[in-house]
């Protein structure tokens, strides 16, 4: 069996191969920031799937968040090693996951629009390292978490349009306190914060999210996008939930700008499941 997982901080999208049936699964995100290769074990030793599988498993290709270093792909692979015992694993960055579903083999911009963001230039051959993916609290422009912090600071500094607020209490009644602990003393904040971005899924006609998602998606493009002088000239794609519901309005930041848009989706792991079993020859079997 070959199995190639997509993994972000909340969720990883599984894949596998096996005498020409396919399969498919989710387990909790898999962030070697966060998680150490114990954690990694028993979380998806928790997975009947993994363990009906696991002795069947000969190799896995597991794209990340977070595993942009030697370290970290260490620590996955170590985590991953001991369940899969008689796998080959790969592990490299979501980023070139994300090239691999949207891009192929063709020049491109690819950014991360999920749980949080990121960006790479792909010459159609290799990932160009930029300046970018410095995290929820330094960067993660126009991403779940991004957009979370935004709304609950609107509401917290009584911003927010009074009968919208109201709807957003009646969604999250955490007070204060709460939520400041959250934040500050729990773990996945990141996570934690992106789960209010799912209030603007119910009201992204009102103008106050409209204004939202607009300059957000703006500073994505200003901080991002911009710092590739190509950015007119090649297509710029997207994965991930907030590129993908909020498509309507990135689109016209993105035409406000002169880029021109390439594919949008939501999860790649079905692209980029195809790609890796073209690369590996199978993917006639497969289809």
């Amino acid at each position: 069996m070959i199995l190639v997982a997509d993994s972000g901080s909340s969720k990883t999208d599984w894949m596998g191969y096996l005498d020409g049936e396919t399969i498919k699964f989710n387990t909790p995100g898999i962030n070697p920031y966060f998680l150490n290769e114990q954690d990694i074990s028993k979380l998806i030793l928790k997975n009947e799937t993994v363990v009906q599988y696991a002795d069947q498993v000969k190799e896995i290709y597991f794209f990340g968040a977070g595993c942009s270093s030697p370290d970290k792909h260490e620590v996955v692979s170590n985590g991953l090693s001991a369940v899969f015992t008689k796998s080959f694993i790969s592990v490299d960055h979501d980023l070139l996951g994300s090239v691999y579903a949207t891009c192929g083999s063709s020049e491109g911009l690819n950014c991360i629009l999920g749980t949080g963001s990121n960006i790479c230039y792909f010459d159609g051959k290799k990932i160009h390292d930029g300046h970018h993916g410095l995290g929820y609290v330094l960067g993660d422009e126009g991403s779940g978490t991004f957009f979370g912090k935004k709304v609950l600071l609107a509401y917290l500094y009584n911003k927010m349009p009074a009968l919208l607020a109201a709807q957003f209490k009646k969604a999250f009644p955490a007070d204060k306190e709460q939520i400041i602990t959250n934040v500050y003393q729990k773990s996945f904040p990141n996570i934690y914060l992106a789960g209010f971005s799912r209030f603007m899924a119910n009201h992204k006609d009102h103008p106050f999210i409209q204004e939202i998602l607009r300059t957000g998606f703006q500073e994505f493009v200003d901080t991002n996008v911009k710092d590739y002088p190509k950015y007119k000239n090649v297509p710029c794609h997207f994965v991930g939930s907030i590129a993908y519901y909020y498509q309507d309005e990135l689109i016209a930041v993105l035409k406000e700008n002169k880029i021109e848009p390439g594919k949008i989706l939501q999860k790649p792991i079905d692209e980029l499941f195809n790609f890796i079993l073209e690369k590996e020859g199978i993917i006639k079997q497969a289809s």
